[in-house]
């Protein structure tokens, strides 16, 4: 069926073209658009992020280069540096971020059985957000401090695949916990974060939806012990205690009972407190949880060491955003058919794959089986690895 197919060209069979065309519907993306269509536009950022090119007189170079094969890409229009500037730059963003939450959603239920490492039906999310420094003098809409610019990628993560199921990019000056505001809780999910989002009034809405949440305490906790729980110190629990907030203000905000246990890291030694109002799990599996939080942070260093999201094409706000939404679809759209195609290569051997291969006429399945088993082993052990199961 793919013979004679370009593999770019078979990469992008898999977008759901007509969720694409609603999304540029929703926003009037065509509007007074008479060549570069929107479609063109994602496909070149597509190349981009897949061959991993440094700007974009490098993107129109090698694209002209190869200008007998656009239209066997998908891309229907002369691309030149100046018309792919201007459309990162006025081009509605939204368009691509509706675009790739639809991704997302195709993703997250081809994962929706995969393992991460504790055994759990409950749907288990991490939070999190990474800063992506900016030159301020290159950048000034996005300050940051007062030498120094940023955007903040906040994230959550579901940990069954590691498909990122919520992103809201914003400036560097919005604080983490800001993000609980714009999570619509999911009745008997379990959310995981660091103390960075430890504000009582805004666990409580997670609380009475019916959600869970992992979380650590702060050194200031002000609180008394209702009950405890029996605890199995060979194990590292040290105590698995019910408590009341006792702070005035804390009080208000959180009035319900939490389960704090304090654990102690048999490995290193150090001693960790967990806050949560998840009381039939053991204290154990509380642990576990809290310690599945670190993929999200893998998933932080994985796009920046992988995708074109810390050196940017435009600099206008529109611009960033528009790049860093086509990367994270870019990223979505390789999982998704490492999934259809049932591919055992890992996505940093797929994403090097296609890198070399987007021109070539043979089939997927074709080129990650001629990939030599050694190729992953030759990635080292600083490399990170989300889709190795």
């Amino acid at each position: 069926m793919n013979r004679g197919r370009l593999v770019f060209a078979q990469l992008m069979h898999h977008l759901p073209l007509t969720t694409f065309r609603r999304c540029v519907i929703r926003y009037r993306g065509e509007f007074k658009v008479k060549s570069f269509s929107r479609l063109d536009q994602f496909l070149c950022m597509a190349f981009a992020q897949l061959t991993y090119r440094e700007s974009l007189r490098d993107i129109e170079v090698c694209l002209r280069a190869q200008s007998s094969k656009l239209y066997h890409l998908g891309i229907r229009s002369a691309v030149a540096r100046n018309t792919l500037a201007n459309a990162n730059a006025v081009r509605d963003w939204r368009i691509y971020a509706d675009f790739a939450q639809s991704l997302i959603g195709i993703a997250r239920r081809l994962y929706l059985q995969e393992p991460f490492g504790v055994d759990l039906q409950e749907t288990v999310y991490a939070l999190d957000a990474t800063t992506i420094d900016l030159c301020l003098s290159v950048f000034p809409w996005a300050h940051f401090r007062s030498t120094k610019a940023a955007v903040k990628m906040h994230t959550l993560l579901d940990l069954r695949g590691n498909i990122p199921s919520f992103i809201h990019i914003s400036n560097g000056k919005l604080h983490d916990v800001h993000a609980l505001d714009m999570l619509l809780p999911e009745p008997g999910a379990i959310y995981v974060m660091d103390r960075a989002y430890v504000d009582f009034a805004r666990l409580h809405v997670l609380h009475e939806a019916g959600a869970f949440f992992v979380t650590r305490a702060k050194s200031n906790l002000d609180a008394h012990r209702v009950y405890s729980a029996p605890a199995d110190r060979s194990a590292g629990v040290i105590c698995d205690q019910t408590i009341a907030m006792d702070g005035y203000l804390t009080q208000r905000h959180y009035p319900a009972h939490l389960r704090r246990i304090r654990f102690k890291d048999p490995e290193t030694g150090k001693t960790l407190i967990f806050l949560t109002n998840q009381v039939t799990l053991p204290a154990l599996t509380i642990c576990a949880l809290y310690k599945s939080r670190w993929q999200v942070e893998l998933f932080f260093k994985w796009i920046k060491q992988h995708l074109r999201i810390k050196q940017f094409y435009g600099v206008s706000e529109n611009a960033v955003k528009t790049q860093i939404w086509i990367a994270v679809s870019v990223y979505v759209l390789v999982a998704i058919i490492r999934k259809r195609l049932r591919l055992e290569a890992s996505l940093y051997t797929l994403l090097q794959v296609f890198s070399v291969t987007v021109f070539e006429k043979m089939p997927i399945q074709a080129a990650i089986l001629a990939t030599p088993d050694r190729f992953d082993d030759a990635e080292g052990s600083n490399q990170l690895e989300l889709f190795t199961f």
